[in-house]
């Protein structure tokens, strides 16, 4: 680890492995993190809980039901409901009845959300390649099998 780069939690050597070694993860992930949310903020006035929304629309042009983004995004009904009203009265997205469940809603990209979306995602792609840019991608690729393989591991219970 650098200079003057802490880790959160201490990170200490003396702390067993599996610890380190989930500090390590975390504190990397954070730094990144914190980069992002700033740039997203400064650049387009946002924030990255509404880009991974988005981004998650993005994937499913027929639309999302609320269920659907808070099970894929990790989060509650309640979070992403806020979020997605905060959109829809941008025009960013839009939400229509579930003909299957009345009670439900889906929930789309419009075609400003969809421009606006483009735009994020690619500064995003830019700053997390300049993030990553001194790990060189023969390492970057081995980490990424490494953390395949951490997926799977955990991915048990």
């Amino acid at each position: 680890m650098g200079i003057g780069m802490q880790e959160k939690h201490g990170g200490s050597i003396s702390a067993p492995m599996d610890l380190r070694v989930w500090v390590r993860l975390l504190s990397c992930a954070m730094r990144i993190e914190k980069r992002l949310r700033r740039n997203f903020a400064d650049q387009f006035g946002t924030t990255l809980p509404r880009f991974d929304i988005m981004a998650s629309l993005d994937r499913y042009p027929e639309g999302q039901t609320m269920g659907d983004l808070s099970r894929a995004l990790l989060v509650s009904n309640g979070n992403v409901t806020s979020i997605v009203k905060q959109l829809e009265s941008q025009k960013l997205v839009s939400t229509r009845t579930d003909p299957h469940d009345r009670r439900s809603a889906i929930v789309s990209l419009t075609e400003e959300g969809k421009r606006q979306f483009g735009e994020m995602a690619e500064a995003h792609h830019g700053w997390v390649r300049e993030a990553l840019g001194d790990f060189p991608a023969s390492k970057q690729k081995q980490l990424y099998d490494l953390l395949d393989d951490l997926k799977t591991s955990i991915g048990r219970d």
